[in-house]
């Protein structure tokens, strides 16, 4: 152990984190047929599992480097790109970073990916396509890993890209059921649009820091970016913007596509479609994070961006709000919860655009937990009821004690209860976003308020759910009853190892006041720039406690509400749905967000390809097919012309001289007078012509 965690030891082995989950991947693609189910449950969790402990060790390892400015390690593996030129020389290499940040990310995505491949497990026995599920969720995690320890930015676009592949691949697993393979298809799409935005905002910063630097620049690394961004003040501004905030919105645009924020949020809750582990990725280590992991990455660029963090904070706060109150209304148990993480990305956008990176940090290790948690414990139930309707479900802590125990414990968690972990994270980002100093006067306490309003909607919707699925009596029937049973341990285990985690997790980000360290903050502060301070700055401590007890009586008031609503007067929801009958409806259609963007892009888009259908069926095609016929009439022309006159004239002067010749051969007798007659003839015609001529 202590040779594995030396540093140079370490910085050979670091290709094998991503490297594994890619072989398992391999593996269980191209064999998954011809194995039995154990060998692809083993490899498919195996390679995962070691790849979190290699992880663990880099973790002691970057501990072992005393001072923290140089808690790094860099692995090159091979030369990707170089070009030459006078000016000097551009390159880029493949190789992984490991620091803090990569770090943290890498443990999450390891650790519970390994939970969620373990639960999955007994989620998808007798499925006939297990070895293709767990190449796809190996593969996946590649494609996440690749992004966190890429070191420069054309990498991590690579596995950008890949996360989005890997996405339609598991969301639409099962392609043979069309609403399946078609939201798979949407979760593509839409993020192809933000990663339009990504890509146009890499090549607008290359192209600006190669012009800043006369040609010099050598590389994308993110240390020559840090190093290389302070050029962009000297570019000229673009529509009186400058080019440092249009990089860091364009960025943004790709952001709010992976990380399911306004306007592309859309495709999240589509995302249910597919397996309720696949759920439980996407949603707590893999995909959605992949934004805010890339807003902390490039904390040097956003920091020089006020105007750009800015609308990362609105983004982030009104998301938030936005989807708490869409999960007010809905009934699928996954689609609650999908909402769900769409509002706590919110609350990590937040963070991060109001410089507290580190919290955003903080907020999304705490959400992988108890959210990983809450799909599992989902997934769990529907596993029981084999439905996803909570109006199917009810009384349910009686037949699934240990799914329910556990399930409560990420329920006080993301309602914000002390001291769980959702409670420690929440409440830093509010205290931060309270203490903001955004460019726009008052917008700082506008968000908070937001932000506080949210958390009591959260536990308004998340009490309705455990109201709902696990409180009063089953309602799916009695025949479905009869066969409730709670999981299989293989199922439950990694349930209780999250719960443990969303109970203790927030240990590593404890509130200034309590006057202990704030482990997260420290650790990662050497990545961060200066302007993410989020740890124990000066402060007044009895505004802080304020605030906590507010937030607090917020989060208690909204779990009153939804008791009250839901398990004791269970009458008055109906009632307030019909009193505010317009009100209900428009929540429970989601706003008709996607009806607009079906009459606004969809249908225009389907319409133009149809009409360029047409178009290249009626007209090019046309237009092809006239040329054809012409093109076979004059050929079927100069074929007769050909074939009549000019073989004709041919054919006629040969027959000619071939009659000649056989009139002639009658001449070749082989008898000497009959050649000396032919000579004398000659010579009379030949003397008479001469004579008359």
């Amino acid at each position: 152990m202590v040779n594995l965690i030396n540093p140079q030891h370490m910085k050979s082995l670091l290709w094998l984190i991503p490297c594994l989950p890619l072989a398992g991947a391999v593996i269980n693609g191209l064999l998954g047929r011809r194995l039995p189910a154990r060998i692809i449950h083993l490899v498919g969790c195996a390679s995962i599992f070691i790849s979190f402990l290699i992880s663990v060790a880099g973790f002691f390892t970057l501990l072992r480097i005393e001072e923290p400015q140089q808690r790094f390690l860099i692995q090159s593996l091979y030369q990707w790109i170089l070009t030459v030129w006078h000016q000097g020389s551009f390159g880029l290499e493949v190789a992984f970073r490991l620091d803090p940040l990569s770090m943290a990310l890498c443990l999450v995505v390891t650790g519970v990916g390994f939970l969620i491949h373990l639960y999955s497990v007994g989620y998808m026995a007798g499925d006939e396509s297990q070895g293709r599920y767990f190449a796809y969720l190996n593969l996946f995690t590649f494609s996440m890993l690749l992004l966190i320890l890429a070191d420069n930015l054309l990498l991590m676009f690579v596995g950008w890209e890949g996360v989005g592949l890997c996405s339609y691949l598991v969301i639409g697993f099962w392609l043979t059921d069309l609403e399946k393979a078609q939201a798979g298809m949407k979760a593509f799409i839409v993020n192809r649009v933000g990663d339009f935005g990504f890509f146009v905002g890499l090549m607008l910063l290359f192209w600006t820091l190669f012009e800043a630097s006369n040609g010099t620049m050598t590389g994308l690394g993110f240390q020559q970016l840090r190093e290389a961004i302070p050029l962009l003040g000297t570019a000229s501004p673009i529509l009186g913007v400058g080019v440092a905030t249009w990089v860091a919105l364009l960025f943004l645009v790709g952001a709010t596509g992976k990380s399911a924020q306004i306007p592309l949020y859309v495709w999240l809750p589509d995302a249910m479609a597919g397996p309720t582990p696949v759920s439980a990725f996407i949603h707590a280590a893999t995909m959605v994070t992949a934004g805010v992991y890339m807003i902390v990455r490039l904390n040097f660029l956003y920091v020089t961006a006020p105007a750009a963090m800015a609308v990362v904070a609105v983004v982030g706060g009104v998301t938030a709000f936005y989807a708490a109150t869409i999960a007010l209304t809905q009934n699928d148990i996954k689609r609650v919860l999908a909402y769900s993480t769409i509002s706590q990305l919110g609350y990590m956008f937040l963070a991060v655009g109001v410089a507290a990176f580190s919290t955003g940090i903080f907020h999304l290790i705490t959400h992988a937990f108890f959210k990983a948690l809450l799909f599992l414990g989902a997934g769990s139930v529907i596993h029981a009821v084999h439905s996803n309707e909570m109006q199917e479900m009810g009384g349910l802590k009686k037949y699934m004690p240990h799914t329910y125990l556990t399930f409560m414990v990420a329920y006080l968690a993301i309602s914000g209860i002390p001291p769980l972990s959702g409670f420690m994270s929440k409440d830093e980002i509010l205290w931060a976003t309270f203490n903001s100093h955004l460019p726009v006067a008052g917008l700082g306490k506008a968000l908070w308020a937001l932000g506080l309003l949210t958390a009591g909607l959260t536990a308004f919707y998340m009490t309705r759910l455990i109201a709902l699925t696990f409180m009063g009596s089953f309602r799916g029937g009695s025949e479905k009853e009869k066969h409730l049973h709670e999981s299989p341990a293989v199922m439950t285990l990694p349930l209780m190892v999250l719960a443990v985690l969303s109970a203790v997790g927030g240990v590593i980000g404890l509130p200034a006041i309590t006057h202990l360290p704030n482990l997260l903050h420290d650790f990662l502060g050497p990545v961060l720039s200066s302007h993410g301070a989020s740890g124990h700055q000066a402060h007044a401590y009895w505004l802080e406690l304020l605030l906590m007890l507010i937030s607090t009586g917020v989060a208690t008031s909204g779990i009153y509400l939804g008791w009250l609503f839901y398990v004791k007067r269970p009458e008055l929801p109906g009632q307030v749905a019909a009193r505010f009958a317009s009100l209900h409806r428009l929540l429970f259609e989601k706003y008709y967000v996607d009806e607009v963007y079906q009459t606004l892009f969809v249908r225009p888009i389907l319409k133009l390809v149809a009409l360029s259908g047409r178009f290249d069926l009626n007209t090019i095609d046309g237009a092809v097919n006239l040329s054809s016929r012409v093109t076979t009439k004059f050929a079927f022309l100069i074929g007769w012309e050909d074939l009549k006159i000019v073989d004709g004239a041919v054919n006629g002067l040969a027959e000619i001289f071939k009659r000649w010749g056989a009139a002639l051969r009658h001449l070749q007798t082989g008898r000497v007078q009959h050649y000396l007659y032919s000579v004398v003839l000659g010579i009379f015609l030949l003397s008479v012509a001469m004579v008359m001529f």
